[in-house]
C-alpha cells in the first residue's frame, strides 16, 4: 500500500532534480545523495540546505533508506554533525 505523503526515493529524487541537481532517473537515494553532495561541493546548491533542513522535519514519514542517505550524506556535505541531528539516528 502507497501513502501519498510518504517520502520514497523518487519523491527525494525528484525534489533534488527540482534543485538542477543532474541524476540519473534510476538513481537510488544513497546515489542520489552522493551526487548532490558532489555537486555541491563543487558549486553551492542554491535551496539544498533548506530542502535539508525540511526533509529533517519529516523523518516520521520518510523511507529508511532516503533517512540514512540524508544524514550519510547530505548532512555531511553540509557541514552538520552528527550530535546536532540526533533525530535522525531513529
Amino acid at each position: 500500500m502507497m501513502y501519498a505523503d510518504l517520502i520514497d526515493a523518487e519523491d527525494f529524487r525528484e525534489r533534488l532534480v527540482a534543485l538542477g541537481i543532474d541524476l540519473p532517473a534510476d538513481a537510488d537515494p544513497d546515489e542520489s545523495a552522493r551526487l548532490a553532495a558532489q555537486q555541491h561541493a563543487r558549486s553551492a546548491v542554491p535551496g539544498l540546505s533548506t530542502l535539508v533542513a525540511e526533509l529533517g522535519t519529516q523523518l516520521g514519514v520518510m523511507q529508511p533508506e532516503v533517512r540514512e542517505a540524508l544524514e550519510r550524506r547530505l548532512r555531511a556535505a553540509l557541514g552538520e554533525t552528527r550530535s546536532s541531528n540526533a533525530l535522525l539516528r531513529k
